[in-house]
């Protein structure tokens, strides 16, 4: 995994939980369903089967890949509209190119991350390059969508370009750990990502027999989705591989821990963090529109019919 590391974490600021933080215990450990999105590049559905409560103010995450594909098999989406919720594409391995009818867009590839704010609406299109279509090669990431408060739904939309190098970089006492902070605050380090709706989102690698346990902040849930390898999560030791989620309870504290074996092309346990102050309001979600009521859902597909969330532009012959 070439998102961004560091030869040795020691070098980085460390994270360390309380002696008397509460531990927070394993409420669920989940597996996501395999699918396929968009023009068909396949996917797993990380937060399937988690009662939303659990889940506020994240409402879907896909992990999308890791495929190795071949010449002529790369695939994007077409374009297609949202609005009320922001999506975050961090790329792991590959190149995914972005483009929104509200100008924003850029390429992103491994460690970079996209923040778009959807807001009162867009059209945009994620698409491979088309030298990754020419050529063939590998391609991992994952694609997260984080709830919009209710008086920020019809906010002026917003595009961030987070490169991999302006991730906050941190690691645990003993150095056992790489945390990459995307998004907020973690014990008093910033991710670069601005989000209107309080959240947490780390990218963490723990060394294979490392146990790592972190602080975290009492009034957000707490998630561990695990992209790749196998361990451990809560102090009574809940086993948990690629494509599951461990769902925490309430503390302060949360504890992961690394197998010591581990699989040969993913030789430390990678797992994606995620943490959320709970919106606690109505959600009226159906396909690419997230609100707070059936009849706002109603006037977003009617404004998309309409032409009011944007126009494709014409560089793509439109």
């Amino acid at each position: 995994m070439p998102a961004v590391t560091v030869e040795n974490p020691l070098t980085l600021p460390r994270v360390v939980a309380d002696a008397d933080a509460v531990q927070r215990p394993v409420l669920a450990v989940t597996t996501a369903p395999s699918g396929f999105e968009g023009e068909g590049f396949p996917v797993r559905r990380a937060f399937a089967g988690i009662d939303y409560k659990h889940l506020d103010p994240f409402i879907m995450m896909d992990q999308m890949g890791e495929v190795e594909y071949a010449a002529g098999e790369p695939k994007g989406t077409p374009w297609h509209p949202h609005r009320g919720f922001e999506t975050v594409t961090y790329i792991i391995d590959g190149t995914f190119i972005h483009q929104d009818s509200n100008g924003g867009g850029g390429t992103i590839t491994n460690g970079d991350t996209q923040w778009m704010t959807a807001g009162s609406g867009l059209l945009h299109i994620e698409t491979p390059p088309e030298s990754l279509v020419m050529s063939g090669g590998l391609f991992h990431g994952l694609q997260l969508w984080v709830n919009l408060p209710a008086k920020d739904k019809m906010k002026d939309p917003r595009y961030q370009d987070i490169r991999g190098g302006q991730v906050k970089l941190l690691t645990t006492e003993d150095g056992g750990a790489l945390l990459r902070v995307i998004a907020g605050d973690f014990d008093g380090h910033e991710g670069p990502g601005i989000t209107h709706t309080p959240i947490t989102m780390i990218h963490a690698s723990v060394r294979p027999g490392a146990e790592v346990t972190l602080p975290w902040r009492e009034e957000y849930n707490g998630l561990a989705y695990v992209l790749a390898g196998r361990g451990t999560v809560g102090t009574d030791r809940r086993p948990v591989r690629t494509g599951q989620t461990a769902v925490f309870g309430a503390g302060s504290a949360l504890t992961l821990r690394a197998d010591e074996s581990q699989d040969g092309h993913a030789p430390d346990l990678e797992v994606v963090l995620l943490g959320g102050k709970p919106l606690r309001e109505p959600m009226a979600h159906y396909g690419p529109f997230v609100m707070n009521t059936r009849a706002e859902l109603q006037q977003a597909f009617e404004d998309f019919q309409a032409g009011r969330l944007g126009t494709v532009p014409a560089v793509h012959g439109m």
